[in-house]
């Protein structure tokens, strides 16, 4: 299986929505631990990274897609 490319501020789809029902996640922080924000309700949540790639579904919305549309 393909190892999935995410980088930081992309938005992320997990295999389990968050708990008030929206199941997108903006990464806003990367290393050993990965922290994600619901883009509902803007809790964050620091999850180690192998746990992560487990849980992740696909990118939605990739931070370098995004740069390229501003300029």
């Amino acid at each position: 299986m393909e190892k999935k490319q995410y980088q930081l501020g992309d938005i992320v789809q997990m295999k389990k929505p968050h708990p008030c029902g929206t199941n997108e996640m903006e990464i806003i922080r990367m290393g050993m631990d990965i922290r994600i924000k619901c883009v509902g309700c803007k809790h964050s949540v620091l999850v180690p990274r192998t746990k992560f790639e487990s849980k992740l579904k696909k990118v939605l919305r990739s931070n370098a897609d995004q740069a390229e549309e501003t300029t």
